[in-house]
């Protein structure tokens, strides 16, 4: 009777009840509230995906640097027998700061294609030998999706070498050279002979020899052309370089010529400014190593314009570093490629075929500079050649796992 009761007064009280329809900010609040904690990551697909995603790139990326700091160690150790003379002649201060602090970025850079196969090979190897990516394939993700945070993961460690190739490390190979000119073994060419080349169209410069020490040439001559006519022509016992662009020649004579007409001008001291510095005749090994791809190919082009011969190595230098954040991506595919079935051999073979191929790019990517060297080909076909060949590989290998 008093359920009857009840019943019989709250059903009035709720027909009765005409409320004005909720505001939409209303509605988003109760419909958050009416969720459980469990429910929205089963209505959200999407947010297994984000996990699956940070899953994968925090993996490949710990692996990637977890790898750098086993081979810097290893480095370290074969680096400091080989030099040991210098090691124990040097302050110490300048043997850990200015050569060890600029070396191993230099190694990261020259064995980011290493670094990141192994990566991928190690990683995949585990996910495949622990059956996890079988398990991603049979709840619905395809390999091809798969091979989206292997990518995005390329893609940041091809950005990072990049920049520190381009930018970060030049400045940082300065000081490691400068420290074994001194402490190692000179390769700083500090003279030369019988220099010759175009300061701008028409005009020519002529040295019989520049020593760097003195900052001194001998011998100088500066010829102007229209066309094939000489119009006037600068000789000098000696000049000295000042400041960037600056010369004093010194018992110096200019002969002046229009037509069969030649005026001649002798002095003591003259200031000049020519457009040339040292550094684009003395050129010294690993030199191109120094500079930042800006500078690489402003140097080139004005290299090129006044006829310079031997910048090859400078147009070599320039090309690897671009196509080096290619070889990120591609060598991506080939690890995931090969490593992400599980094979009787366990890992170790897959780290075995891994470390083969990556071997393999960069001693083929050495032969085919030389390649550019000896003029059969440009440098930029020749940084390019491994790049294409493996991509073919690659792209084999992706077809053939994703079946």
């Amino acid at each position: 009777m008093m359920e009857d009761q009840l019943n019989n007064i709250e059903q009035p009280a709720i027909e009765t009840q005409n409320p004005a329809p909720p505001d939409a900010s209303v509605q988003s609040v109760d419909s958050v509230n009416s969720v459980s904690p469990v429910e929205p990551a089963k209505n959200r697909p999407w947010y297994y995906v984000k996990r699956f995603d940070r899953y994968i790139i925090k993996n490949f990326l710990g692996t990637f640097f977890f790898a750098i700091l086993l081979l810097f160690a290893i480095v370290v150790v074969f680096d400091i027998n080989e030099k040991l003379d210098a090691v124990l002649t040097a302050p110490l201060k300048a043997t850990v700061f200015q050569y060890f602090m600029n070396f191993l970025p230099f190694v990261l850079s020259q064995f980011s294609p290493l670094f990141t196969f192994i990566s991928v090979i190690f990683f995949t190897s585990r996910l495949a030998d622990r059956s996890e990516i079988i398990a991603m394939l049979s709840n619905g993700i395809s390999f091809h999706r798969l091979t989206i945070p292997y990518m995005a993961s390329a893609a940041v460690i091809a950005a990072g070498t990049y920049l520190l190739s381009a930018y970060i490390i030049p400045p940082a190979n300065a000081e490691r050279i400068a420290y074994t000119n001194k402490w190692v073994r000179n390769k700083e060419v500090i003279y030369g002979d019988n220099i010759q080349l175009q300061i701008k169209p028409g005009v020519m410069a002529y040295m019989a020899r520049y020593d760097k020490n003195t900052r001194s040439g001998f011998r100088f001559t500066l010829e102007h052309f229209d066309g094939n006519t000489l119009k006037s022509r600068l000789t000098a016992e000696t000049i000295k370089y000042d400041s960037v662009g600056l010369w004093t020649v010194r018992q110096y004579t200019i002969r002046d010529f229009k037509g069969m007409k030649e005026t001649m001008t002798q002095g003591t001291t003259l200031d000049t400014l020519l457009n040339i510095d040292p550094r684009d005749f003395l050129i010294s090994k690993n030199d191109e190593q120094t500079m930042t791809s800006p500078e690489l190919k402003e140097y080139i082009n004005k290299q090129k314009a006044r006829g310079v011969a031997n910048i090859k190595d400078f147009e070599i230098e320039y090309e690897r570093r671009i196509a080096m954040t290619a070889a990120a991506f591609i060598l991506t595919i080939i690890g995931l490629s090969l490593s992400s079935r599980k094979v009787r051999g366990g890992i170790g073979l897959n780290i075995g075929l891994g470390l083969l191929l990556s071997f393999s790019y960069i001693l083929f990517m050495t032969v085919t500079s030389t390649f550019a060297v000896s003029g059969y080909t440009s440098p930029r076909v020749a940084m390019w050649i491994p790049n294409f060949v493996y991509s073919i590989i690659a792209a084999v290998l992706y077809y053939r796992a994703s079946r």
